[in-house]
């Protein structure tokens, strides 16, 4: 039996997504399907993630970002493809 195809995407959060535990709550979400990557909040108000991993984990992690934990406001997520293949998933410095 073959792996599922793995995917990379990187993923942009704006709204009210800093100062709710969005990067800790993603952290979560992504490790709990064995994703690979990092997040990290950015000076302009967004919290920016590498998403690496089975193609539909990433996906249900992206669906997970577009509401967030409960005191966050999502108004965006943007997607694009992205190059990585990490293991461990970490919440890295802001940008």
């Amino acid at each position: 039996m073959s792996e599922p195809p793995r995917i990379a995407r990187r993923v942009t959060i704006s709204g009210r997504v800093q100062g709710v535990g969005f990067r800790y709550a993603l952290a979560d979400e992504a490790r709990a399907r064995s994703l690979g990557g990092w997040v990290r909040n950015r000076r302009d108000g967004t919290v920016e993630a590498l998403l690496a991993g089975p193609q539909a984990e990433v996906e249900a992690v992206i669906a997970w970002a577009r509401h967030g934990p409960p005191a966050a406001r999502v108004s965006s997520v943007e997607v694009e493809p992205a190059i990585g293949d990490s293991t461990d998933f970490d919440i890295v410095s802001t940008l």
